[in-house]
């Protein structure tokens, strides 16, 4: 539908957005070592069935073979997460990150976005397995906790300006909350269509969450849907020549 490229919102409580270079780094330098060594086929499976998420092993009607269990089944919640099946799966979920989670971390403050990715990314993973108890499919990819940033960016930012390439290649300037709205409701609506190409319930758990938990994290004199307008530079001389200023 669109992929955001850059939002004019500076930082406002803290210097750096160190959280969300990091997750991103992590994602990144992972997908590299274990997806892009040029690996196929078993040794590929092998990584996402032991790190991915499967809702048959944690519903209890599969069990894992030993040699895939490297870590305890509770951390496959978030393990998953950090795994993508392709480079445009990594791309599409890194420029969310990138684009929107720097405000929400500057809203919450370092430990508690991390906490709250993390929780979003488990949100995900868990309406997923209610979704899908039996499947044997492995789930990969930071969608669930990206929705979760997204959902959280709405809440604090609608008003916000923001460059996207709709439909991957035509190159728009719009209000956040026309973006995000539009978005989040394309996802409930795949979700109750039963669409499978993609976890929509992943999607949808990590939105709920997100939107939820912006009400509890957020710092102290941190407002709910900021009446600042803020928009590219570009936009606003724009919009001052149009009014013959």
């Amino acid at each position: 539908m669109f992929v955001p490229i850059y939002d004019a919102n500076r930082l406002r409580r803290i210097r750096f957005q160190y959280v969300t270079v990091g997750l991103i780094a992590v994602n990144v330098v992972i997908y590299l070592v274990f997806a892009g060594t040029g690996e196929t086929g078993a040794y590929l499976s092998a990584f996402e069935i032991t790190y991915g998420f499967i809702p048959a092993v944690v519903n209890g009607y599969a069990d894992l073979p030993p040699q895939y269990v490297a870590v305890p089944g509770a951390l496959n919640f978030v393990t998953y997460a950090f795994l993508h099946l392709n480079f445009w799966h990594l791309l599409g979920n890194m420029l969310f990150l990138w684009v929107f989670g720097d405000n929400v971390e500057d809203a919450f403050g370092h430990f508690r976005f991390l906490g709250f990715y993390l929780a979003c990314a488990a949100a995900g993973a868990f309406a997923h397995s209610l979704a899908m108890p039996e499947s044997e499919a492995t789930l990969v990819g930071a969608s669930g906790a990206v929705s979760g940033v997204a959902a959280a960016y709405l809440m604090l930012h609608p008003r916000v300006w923001i460059w996207v390439l709709a439909l991957g290649r035509i190159p728009l300037y719009l209000p956040a909350w026309l973006l995000l709205i539009s978005w989040i409701g394309l996802q409930f609506l795949l979700f109750l269509m039963g669409a499978e190409d993609v976890s929509y319930a992943a999607h949808a758990g990590g939105i709920l969450t997100g939107l939820a938990l912006t009400l509890v994290l957020r710092q102290k004199g941190v407002t709910l849907f900021d009446r600042r307008i803020e928009m590219p530079r570009a936009v606003e001389l724009e919009r001052k020549g149009d009014r013959g200023a």
